[in-house]
């Protein structure tokens, strides 16, 4: 369907962003929420538009899908097809049933820009280079998180603290982070223990996307999966051509993205490891800040990948975590067997895992529960609904202090993390504590590289 009316094909800068975010909200009150996750450096708010059925509260048993957009200032394409994307969802949902059935089952969180003071400075037409990739502060905001394999020494950022606390609240299961500079979903791992392997060499450092290993998850089969859902929905994408002879051409437009290039801090590994979110990065545009007279063949091209993207929240398994009473157990914990990196239950006891169809264990935890494991199938045609009941610890009398038996008798299951994560590798350590010359002119060449493509 063709895009409605009220949101022309240019850019907008901050204060016209945020008249078009108050006046669809205040026009579509059913169907949209906005509010603010925190401010820039310079004092813009980071507004997030939620498009639901259900648009100021959590509708249970209904997953939270996100995007996020122009994390690099000077890459606004995303930012423009954010906000189209949400123009696309309001005037659709009575006349369009996908749509309809998507906003019922699904909260929709849109975080048009992460970095509104670097696109302020950024100018249009300007395909390459950094003026306005960073924030206000000169910092990528998408080498500021923590990280997995490396120690983050970069300090915190407004704008990546307020990301963090965000997602801290929301058990976000899917999420697309939009980008320019190359025409690609790229998936995780960003980064590998061995990044430096190659760190003796400037040249070696320069060109690593040709040397480097993939860095794979433990889903990376549902991470590829994605990948190709969008790229496979895009006009172009998976296609895999390459944008400049000089640069890389990726088959089927899917890249792991360590073994297009490591870089450390980046969003998508910590949304991933940290809280099992299914985050890829979609470079959606060859040139970083096209003309704005190209961006309506951007929406074409975007619109269907941008929509069906989403819809993969609802591929998998669901279900509640209770107690015996049949009472919602907040943050259990649980990890699919043979996958390293789990996920925990909502307040209301709710979670979600998207998996491809096979034959699946669960394993589930929660603190004064003993843990319980579940077999289940995932089948294509619908989500396999789960429900688990845990039972409590049991009293043990007679025994103390011995295998998880504390004095008093009570039985008391192994402390749980909050977050499973992948077992370190051994060698991690070593290649993070890597601080010579070379990794100085290493780190400087991956600038530089970034800046050239994504």
């Amino acid at each position: 369907m063709p895009d409605s009316q009220n949101l022309d094909f240019v850019y907008h800068d901050h204060e016209e962003l945020t008249r078009f975010l108050r006046a669809t909200s205040a026009r579509y009150p059913n169907l949209t929420a906005l509010y603010s996750i925190g401010k820039s450096i310079q004092g813009r708010d980071l507004w997030v538009m939620v498009v639901s059925s259900s648009p100021y509260e959590h509708m249970i048993g209904k997953p939270d899908v996100k995007y996020v957009g122009n994390i690099h200032g000077n890459e606004p394409v995303g930012r423009e097809m954010l906000l189209h994307l949400i123009q696309y969802f309001v005037s659709s949902y009575s006349s369009d049933q996908y749509v309809k059935w998507l906003l019922d089952n699904t909260r929709i969180h849109i975080l048009p820009t992460m970095n509104p003071d670097g696109y302020a400075v950024s100018k249009e037409g300007t395909c390459d280079g950094g003026q306005g990739r960073y924030n206000a502060r000169g910092f990528d905001l998408n080498r500021n998180f923590p990280d997995y394999f490396k120690q983050n020494n970069k300090r915190g950022q407004p704008e990546t603290d307020a990301v963090k606390d965000w997602i801290s609240k929301i058990q976000f299961v899917l999420s697309g982070s939009l980008h320019g500079g190359a025409l690609v979903a790229s998936y995780p791992y960003d980064n590998t223990p061995n990044s430096r392997i190659c760190r003796s060499s400037a040249l070696c450092a320069m060109f690593q996307t040709y040397s480097a290993a993939p860095s794979l998850t433990p889903d990376d089969d549902v991470l590829k999966h994605l990948s190709l859902v969008y790229a496979r929905n895009h006009a172009k994408m998976s296609r895999g051509v390459a944008c400049k002879s000089a640069t890389p051409a990726f088959e089927n437009g899917i890249t792991n993205g360590a073994a297009w290039y490591p870089l450390t801090g980046g969003m998508q590994d910590y949304n991933y490891v940290w809280y099992g979110c299914m985050e890829i990065t979609l470079e959606i545009s060859c040139c970083k800040f096209p003309p704005a007279y190209e961006l309506k063949k951007y929406w074409e091209d975007n619109q269907l990948s941008l929509i069906k993207f989403l819809a993969e929240a609802h591929r998998g398994v669901q279900g509640f975590v209770f107690d015996p009473a049949g009472m919602p157990i907040e943050r259990a914990s649980i990890k699919i067997k043979g996958r390293d990196v789990g996920f925990q239950t909502t307040k209301y006891g709710e979670f979600w895992r998207i998996l491809l169809p096979g034959y699946y264990k669960a394993e589930v935890f929660a603190e004064s529960f003993a843990p319980r494991e579940v077999e289940f199938v995932i089948v294509e045609q619908h989500p396999t609904l789960l429900n688990v009941t845990l039972q409590p610890s049991k009293r043990i009398e007679g025994i103390g202090g011995i295998g998880g038996v504390s004095p008093g008798g009570m039985y008391r299951p192994i402390p749980v993390p909050q977050h499973y994560r992948p077992q370190m590798p051994p060698y991690a350590a070593a290649a993070s504590s890597d601080n010579g010359i070379f990794s100085t002119i290493s780190n400087g060449l991956n600038s530089l590289y970034s800046n050239i493509f994504g």
